[in-house]
């Protein structure tokens, strides 16, 4: 585990690699997830007619986390590519978390400061934001 942690153990370049490959792998991930619900939509849904003269307000199933991945679960079609959704929203602030740690690790405290306030605007926008 120490070794994982030294300096000479992440080099700038393994660390850029590192972070492309998240970002790479977690975009291929979210898509599959979004096609894989998209086919399973399509396949119980495909036949419906949509009812255009009556508006069916919001579901709370798309609301919370929690629900989503229920649904998802469960193998609804919508709640599977919310998830995929969920999945491509997380992959740049899982970036912004390796990123802390590789700054933690190279000791750079200004990049650190930065990085964090990078994800506390992000959590905030995400978790307490005015949005109506």
């Amino acid at each position: 585990m120490r070794r994982l942690l030294s300096r000479k153990y992440w080099e700038d370049k393994d660390v850029e690699v590192l972070l492309g490959g998240l970002l790479r792998y977690g975009v291929i991930i979210s898509s599959l997830v979004v096609l894989a619900g998209g086919i399973i939509y399509i396949i119980r849904h495909g036949h419906e007619v949509p009812e255009y003269r009556a508006f069916a307000g919001p579901n709370n199933r798309f609301d919370n986390l929690p629900a989503i991945v229920r649904g998802a679960l469960q193998g609804h079609g919508k709640e599977i590519i919310q998830l995929g959704v969920v999945l491509l929203i997380a992959t740049p602030i899982a970036r912004i978390l390796f990123s802390v740690l590789a700054f933690i690790i190279e000791k750079d405290y200004l990049y650190i400061a930065i990085t964090l306030v990078v994800l506390g605007v992000i959590t905030f926008s995400m978790l307490g934001g005015l949005g109506g």
